[in-house]
């Protein structure tokens, strides 16, 4: 028998029960658009989370106060001995591979000014921040070298200070009150979005570290150090030169555990692609199960099929057709069962992509080799579970299924 008539002939048996084969389908529906769907909302996930790590900066590498590790027991950063101004200091002047340096001093303050007050955070930085960040200024200044000497109360914010307390003027020029001292805006930073740790960067004051350090800190310590290395090629060997300069600033005898922690940009986004990852594999295989259940659904009515076939199964054979012939019929009806479950599944899985983009306002992304990915898993799931049955049909005795009522 031909190729194009078997192929018809399973068209034809396909569509004579045409509630039976929607039924049929329907695993391999929901499998193909659950495991569509899932990995969307993972690979959304995943792009999220470079995007925001990226958002970062650019070659960035932080130092935390605190070892990661001591003596094999896990410790949390910001432990131990603290970072000052002093480390800072030393690494400017001993490091060959840093294009910027800035100390961090952080305090949460009420603000006030504008139309109201507001509770934020200031960040006392260097004039090396923004370029360390890779961030831009959408008006305004920022401070200098000059500013931070002399410890000008003046301070550049983020879009959420701006929304809440100037929505209806320019902020620039204007002043703020940080715990009770006066500061002048001096710029406005662009809109940043989420940190991927889900922080607002945009609920920020940036002000010259020794204004922050001195006036309103009260600490005799630094929470952070950023640097930004001259090259991403770079970025391993400027991470072990600022371990090596640190040991030497705080004095650490070799075999000595540090008493402070060195990451760059690259540990974070390997260690949160990794988790999303494996979040994207277990949400598939989750998924997945439904392909195997329609599967084992292809099974279960291919053998009803078979049954009650018998008779024809028999006529078949009797006017010439091979064993061969009646396998290869059974299983063109199941494989064409799994791929028009799997083709009409692919596209419910891009309509609830999209259901699921615009009802939650989360990243999503389809993947081409996903999609196909899907689409073959579930052809073989039907060569799979269809073999058993068409085996069973190729292997009947023609004079006993001309008999079978």
């Amino acid at each position: 028998m031909k190729w194009k008539n078997l192929i018809k002939v399973a068209f034809k048996s396909i569509v004579k029960n045409k509630l039976r084969t929607l039924l049929t389908m329907l695993g391999i529906i929901i499998g193909v658009g659950a495991v569509i769907v899932m990995v969307a909302i993972g690979k959304g996930a995943e792009q999220r989370i470079q995007n925001q790590i990226s958002s970062m900066g650019t070659n960035l590498i932080m130092v935390f106060p605190g070892s990661s590790q001591q003596r094999g027991v896990h410790m949390g950063s910001d432990q131990g001995v603290r970072l000052t101004l002093d480390d800072v200091e030393w690494l400017k002047k001993n490091s060959t591979l840093l294009e910027a340096i800035s100390p961090v001093v952080r305090s949460g303050v009420q603000v006030i000014g504008g139309s109201g007050n507001w509770n934020s955070s200031v960040y006392g930085v260097s004039e090396g921040y923004l370029a360390i960040r890779d961030w831009k200024l959408s008006s305004g200044d920022f401070f200098t070298a000059n500013d931070i000497r002399a410890q000008s109360k003046i301070c550049v914010i983020g879009q959420t200070l701006v929304k809440n307390l100037f929505a209806n003027e320019d902020p620039v020029g204007q002043q703020l009150r940080l715990r009770n001292v006066p500061f002048r805006v001096i710029g406005v930073l662009k809109e940043r979005g989420q940190s991927a740790f889900g922080q607002d960067q945009d609920d920020v004051i940036i002000a010259p570290y020794s204004t922050v350090y001195y006036r309103l800190s009260g600490q005799p310590h630094i929470h952070q150090i950023l640097a930004r290395a001259a090259s991403l090629n770079q970025m391993e060997q400027a991470q072990a030169e600022i371990t090596s300069i640190m040991r030497e600033s705080h004095k650490l005898a070799e075999g000595e555990d540090a008493d402070f922690t060195v990451r760059n940009q690259t540990d974070i986004a390997s260690t949160a692609q990794e988790t999303t990852r494996v979040l994207t594999i277990l949400l598939a295989s989750i998924a997945s199960i439904s392909l195997l259940v329609g599967g084992i659904g292809i099974m279960n009515i291919m053998l009803v099929s078979v049954t009650e076939r018998t008779h024809e199964i028999g006529i078949r054979m009797a006017v010439g057709a091979r064993s061969r012939d009646i396998l290869v019929q059974f299983l063109i009806e199941a494989i064409v069962l799994s791929l028009s479950g799997g083709l009409i599944g692919v596209m419910i899985g891009f309509g609830a992509t999209y259901i699921v983009h615009l009802a939650t306002d989360w990243n999503t992304v389809i993947a081409l080799e996903n999609v196909l990915l899907s689409f073959g898993f579930a052809g073989a799931v039907g060569v799979f579970f269809g073999y058993y049955p068409a085996r069973k049909a190729a292997a009947l005795n023609p004079i006993e299924a001309l008999r079978y009522e």
